[in-house]
């Protein structure tokens, strides 16, 4: 009997090597693309972000358009430059923190909690690949959620910008050069010496409606004091020339501040604030993924994420405790603020200049990457641990 081998028979695998694809640490995009879907159907989840990143500043902006539209004289324009910094460093900054945290948190933990990290260990995938795939599919959802409320934000405050600069209750022409400033003073003194803050008290100015020769002046912090002995006992009221001078130099001393206002954000601002409030919101993501597979759970996590970003952020940047400043520095939020641009006000509270640790660039920089990196790690040790 004559035997006719198989040639359809495939060739036997080489020792060693095996095509089974799936113990590969490298997500597929089929594996993103399913950890996508499975967030994105979590429809109270993606209400709550739709509502927080995009909802809030919408509604906000909306409310003060159609004011302004109803009672102009009322209601001030519903952009510019005070409205973006107001919306970014106190409503984005935060809570973009936190909507992303909640998202990274729910996509750590929701196979333990809904049963499905079995099924997922008895396919063969890579725990790893599958931790990992997570991060691509979460920034998916939560990086275009900043980016459109955001964008709502810049454009509001771009297009429905103030024509006249407000500063110090009165209007002031905008982006005005030092001697521009002055000039302008100059030719309205009695406004500037009742109205800017001086670091010399102005006597017998007449202001408003107080009558004439009373003592009056703006002093340091900004008060409208009456000078010594009251009505008509001042010295003698100053003459135009003086008065000019003296304009010119509370102009000059105010220069500084009146530098820092802008009737809508410049596009350079917008780009970087754009950069830095996703930065902070792939941080909360990252970090809040990692801490949910550590613990295993969504809850304590995200109330953990939380008080970071609420409590222990704001002390760590603003306390000086001695011997341990270098842990303070090591905090992400102290790092990230010192990140903020610096037309932004401080989105911690306070005086960049006088409240915030110091800390440099190249450590700020260091120390994010370090929490990127850290949490990263840590929450793809514990799932490739955790028992099935």
């Amino acid at each position: 009997m004559t035997v006719v081998p198989d040639v359809t028979a495939s060739a036997p695998t080489p020792a060693g090597v095996s095509r089974d694809r799936r113990g590969s640490w490298i997500p597929t995009f089929p594996m993103i693309a399913t950890r996508f879907m499975e967030l994105r159907k979590r429809r109270g989840l993606m209400a709550a972000l739709v509502g927080v990143t995009i909802g809030i500043p919408t509604v906000f902006l909306a409310i003060r358009l159609i004011l302004h539209a109803v009672a102009p004289k009322t209601y001030g324009p519903a952009g510019g430059y005070d409205i973006f910094t107001a919306l970014v460093a106190g409503v984005l900054y935060v809570f973009g923190f936190i909507v992303a945290a909640t998202l990274g948190c729910t996509a750590g933990s929701v196979d333990l909690t809904e049963g499905m990290f079995r099924h997922l260990v008895v396919t063969g995938r890579s725990r790893l690949a599958l931790y990992l795939a997570r991060i691509p599919a979460g920034l998916a959802i939560i990086v275009p959620l900043v980016a459109a409320g955001f964008a709502i934000v810049c454009a509001v405050c771009a297009f429905a910008a103030p024509t006249t600069l407000n500063y110090d209750g009165v209007s002031v022409p905008a982006g005005l050069s030092r001697s521009g400033l002055e000039s302008w003073a100059a030719q309205h003194a009695n406004v500037v010496a009742c109205n800017f803050t001086t670091n010399r008290i102005i006597v017998n100015v007449p202001c408003g409606n107080r009558p004439r020769g009373v003592p009056i002046g703006k002093g340091p912090d900004g008060t409208v004091v009456n000078g010594p002995g009251g009505e008509g006992a001042g010295p003698a009221p100053l003459t135009p020339a003086q008065l000019r001078a003296e304009a010119i130099r509370i102009a000059n001393e105010n220069y500084t501040d009146y530098s820092r206002f802008f009737l809508s954000p410049s596009n350079s601002l917008m780009i970087k604030t754009g950069l830095w409030i996703e930065l902070e919101a792939i941080i909360g993501f990252i970090v809040g993924l990692g801490l949910s597979s550590l613990l295993g759970q969504r809850t304590i996590a995200v109330v953990m994420m939380v008080v970071l970003e609420i409590i222990i952020t704001p002390i760590a940047a603003r306390a000086r405790i001695p011997h341990f400043e270098n842990l303070q520095r090591a905090v992400v939020g102290l790092a990230t603020a010192h990140l903020e641009p610096g037309a932004l006000p401080l989105a911690l509270g306070g005086d960049r200049r006088v409240d915030l640790l110091h800390e440099s660039t190249l450590v700020a920089v260091g120390v994010i990457l370090a929490w990127l990196a850290g949490w990263t790690i840590l929450g793809a040790w514990r799932m490739v641990s955790r028992d099935a």
